[in-house]
């Protein structure tokens, strides 16, 4: 067994969460960590009014907890045929969902949900289950979705990370370097200020000073997050991109084509109370590719 925290991948038995489990074997492969695939059984308070109801109810979730850790072992063995050798366990756990799930991200690399699992409202985009462990989450939560092929997530396609300059970003920055540089794919970073306050009467078009202004400014910070990372990271190929717009908009453009888009889960121009900002709520709701959503160092 290895000291080195895990990737840890949540199982319900959702189609969300076999996919999942694809995306979490490949990145553990990548990135030469071992995985570790969990699922956690909850008794609802009532069924111990009944304490024969309860310990056959207790029963029949365990079995079917066992089934669902099984056939995800046995889809994380095959693609780690085809990936690499990967070291993989298994884990049964009781407990409430979200609390024991934030609890076992205080000993994983990273956390792997699916998008909506199978006891989620049908009209949902993501379930409350992923909303949950995305705002309380100790480390990096990755939401896989979006557009698949045959079943699996997608393995080509650049890297994108949102930059802005905020704390949650220059770790996030951080995070996506890596994830390019295991992944051989190149990082498009991108810088969106349209949170910038241009007034009409300071000429908001492109040939006035003030716009210029800006526009060199957050090309400035651009290269300021990214110019550590770039040394540490010499096999990656950076794009860069700096644009006055709405941060979703681009960077759901970007989700298209995209294998991974990671962001700090509150920008600069978020309230410090938020545990999600706006961007990337709305990018784990619709994006077309997994969204990798990073808390700032020491944010609990």
């Amino acid at each position: 067994m290895t000291d080195t925290q895990p990737i840890v991948v949540a199982v319900d038995g959702s189609d969300a969460a076999a996919t999942a489990v694809i995306w979490a074997t490949r990145a553990a492969a990548a990135r030469a960590l071992p995985l570790r695939i969990v699922t956690v059984v909850h008794i609802p308070a009532f069924y111990y009014s009944e304490p024969y109801l309860a310990e056959s109810f207790h029963e029949e979730m365990k079995e079917t907890a066992r089934a669902r850790l099984d056939s995800a072992e046995v889809l994380a063995k095959r693609i780690a045929d085809e990936q690499g050798p990967v070291e993989i366990t298994t884990e049964q756990i009781e407990g409430k969902i979200v609390p024991t799930l934030v609890e076992v991200s205080h000993r994983a690399d990273t956390i792997v949900l699916g998008s909506r699992g199978l006891g989620e409202v049908k009209g949902l985009l993501v379930g409350s289950v992923t909303l949950g462990l995305a705002s309380h989450a100790h480390c990096p939560v990755a939401i896989v979705r979006g557009r698949t092929l045959d079943g699996a997530p997608p393995s080509d396609g650049p890297v994108v990370v949102g930059v802005d300059g905020s704390e949650a970003s220059v770790r996030a920055v951080e995070v996506a370097f890596a994830e390019a540089s295991a992944r051989k794919a190149t990082l498009v970073a991108v810088n969106v200020w349209s949170d910038v306050s241009v007034q009409p009467s300071l000429g908001a078009v492109p040939e006035d000073p003030q716009w210029s202004r800006i526009q060199t400014g957050e090309e400035v910070v651009l290269a300021e997050n990214l110019a550590g990372f770039q040394e540490r990271y010499p096999d990656v190929v950076v794009e860069r991109v700096v644009a006055r717009d709405r941060p979703v908009r681009v960077l759901s453009e970007y989700a298209e084509r995209a294998q991974l888009i990671v962001v700090g889960s509150r920008g600069r121009g978020g309230f410090k109370g938020l545990l999600l900002g706006s961007t990337s709520n709305a990018l784990m709701q619709t994006a077309d590719c997994p969204v990798l959503i990073v808390r700032p160092d020491g944010e609990k």
